[in-house]
Order: C-alpha cells, then structure tokens, then sequence
C-alpha cells in the first residue's frame, strides 16, 4: 500500500498550503482534491463486495487520478460545501443534489482504510461549545460560569450573579444573501436590554473573566504549541482588530494543563485542536489558565510557530510519528 495523503479542501487555502509543502519535504506522495468539484472537475467510482470491506475505486480530477487503497492518511481541511456546488439549482434540486453528494462521495471520502487528521464527524462531534466546555470542567479546567438560554428571566438572574457578563456566539454570522463576510464579536452586554427578543433563539452568557491575557494552544498530536496574544488597545476580542498588529509571545503551558488538552483530543476521536485560554496571572500557574474554546479544525496559519505546526501535521500524516491518546503511549 501506497503512503499517500489525500488533502481535502478547497483551491485557495493557504494553510493546507504549508502542509502539502512540508510533506513534498519529506518526499510524501500528495493529491489535493475539493470534493465540492464534483461534476465535470470530479468523477469518481468506488465499488465494495462481500468479504472486501474496503472501498475499491478512484476520484478523478483534471490533474490527477487518485486510487482510493492507496490513501494512507487524509487531512480535512475545508473542502468547499457541495451546497455550493449546486447553488444555480432551484431549492428541491440543490438540496437533492448536494444530500446526495455529500451522503454518496463524502460517505466514501470520509470512511477510507486511512488515519483522519480530523474526521469530519468527529469534528462536528466536537464543534459544540457545550460540550466542550463541559468536557474541560470534567478534566479539571477552570471554565467561566456559563449559562445557554433564551429566557429572559435566567439571563438577567445570571447577570445580577455575576456582575459583568459577555455574549458570544455558537457559530459565527453566516454570510448575507450577497455573499459578503460579516462578525458578531464577544462583547460585554448589558442586561438592561434583556427583553423578549431574547426568547428567538439560544444565547450563551459567561461572566467576565479578569484576565492578564490570551493564549492560542495548537495540539498537533503530541506536540504543543502556544503563543500569548496582546492587542495593542487590549480589546476584549483580539479577533475583531487588525492581525498584523497582534503581538506574539511564546509561553509554557502548564503540564497539568498539557495532559487536560490530550485528554480532550482523545475523548473525542481527534488529531490536533485550537484552544483559546485566558489567563488570570502568571502563567506558570495552571490555576491562572481559564479555557475558553476548542475549533477543532482551527487556523493556524498566521501563528509565529506556523512552519513547525505544519511541520508536525506532515509528521502525523506521513506515519513518521505516532498519534498519541493513552497515557502509556505517550514520551515521557
């Protein structure tokens, strides 16, 4: 069998950019392939019969012709949605089409004889902000106090507890029927403006946590990385500034909270993750680090440490090192 990677995402990604470069480093047979491009861009065939419980076939695309036996590993990116793909559609036909391509070639692409780095269902597995954040009260993180609602009676309750309160988002402001970009930032909210409206949908409060500053963690298999993150204005969201003018420290994540982010990759069938933390004092207190998310498919591409982040995903990928999730496999 072939060690070949199949790196599913769409054209433009620079961050898969770095991992295919660091793979072609080590001499690592590569095919790049969006399965958003299925059409005339992307055929595919795959065939399975009783007692060869492997997926047998091929995806075809203009530039390359990858034989699904020999994929060894596959990197999950973000690969274009095939809703897109059939935008042109009317409704019924572009959710007919786009099911069945996502339940037909995603349900191949997503079940290969192959490491995942990450599956796409553990991904969404791990995608909830409940969830995640229960999972870090369970190994011993310090959390905000959280409380998902939309009744107005609780979040005021809650506000009234807990002094200054924050309102962030589940999962971001799709983009307008125009297709532009749009953001809705963590921000301090006032409960004086609770009403009503409030009931429409889900809401997730957190008190404020005083912090000293954030850290971005990278976990790529058993190698961390983390960088502190300060604005130049120390705006409550370093997100919503320019990136460019972010400053970047390294700083070292207490062991115990090393151990915790393992942890957490293996309870839920994942590779590498992106913490967000904030810290409340010195760092070298695990006690000061209060963890606020995990994307487990994250950007990293703009991190300092971005050429070693990619350099530890191509050794993942490329079976060079071992994925880590028990404690007796793990060095040291």
């Amino acid at each position: 069998m072939s060690d070949l990677v199949l790196v599913l995402t769409a054209l433009e990604d620079v961050t898969a950019d770095m991992v295919i470069s660091a793979l072609n480093e080590h001499g690592v047979p590569v095919a790049r392939v969006d399965p958003g491009d299925i059409g005339n861009g992307l055929t595919f065939g795959a065939l399975l019969d009783t007692g060869t419980p492997v997926w047998r076939g091929r995806v075809r695309t203009p530039s390359r012709q990858v034989e699904l036996e020999e994929v060894a590993a596959v990197y999950y990116r973000r690969p274009t949605p095939y809703v897109s793909r059939f935008a042109g559609l009317p409704a019924q036909q572009r959710d007919f089409a786009s099911a069945e391509a996502r339940h037909g070639l995603g349900g191949i692409l997503n079940n290969l004889n192959a490491l995942y780095v990450n599956h796409p269902a553990m991904v969404t597995r791990a995608d909830f902000k409940p969830a995640q954040l229960q999972r870090f009260t369970e190994l011993g993180l310090r959390i905000p106090p959280t409380l998902v609602t939309n009744d107005v009676a609780q979040s005021r309750a809650f506000a009234a507890e807990h002094g200054a309160v924050i309102y962030k988002t589940f999962r971001g402001l799709p983009p307008a029927e125009d297709g532009r970009a749009g953001a809705i930032w963590t921000q301090r909210v006032d409960p004086e403006t609770f009403d009503d409206s409030l009931t429409v949908t889900a809401h997730l409060f957190q008190a404020e946590v005083p912090k000293t500053g954030d850290v971005r963690v990278t976990v790529v298999g058993h190698r961390v990385f983390s960088q502190q993150i300060t604005t130049p204005d120390g705006a409550l969201d370093w997100r919503r500034g320019n990136w460019a003018d972010l400053d970047h420290t390294p700083v070292a994540v207490p062991g115990s909270v090393v151990s915790a982010l393992q942890d957490y990759l293996a309870s839920f069938g994942l590779v590498f993750g992106c913490f967000d933390f904030a810290l409340t004092g010195p760092a070298d207190d695990p006690a000061h680090w209060v963890a606020i998310e995990c994307n487990p498919n994250g950007q990293w591409g703009w991190l300092p440490d971005s050429s070693a982040i990619a350099e530890a995903f191509a050794l993942i990928l490329s079976g060079k090192e071992a994925v880590f999730h028990d404690d007796a496999d793990r060095p040291g």
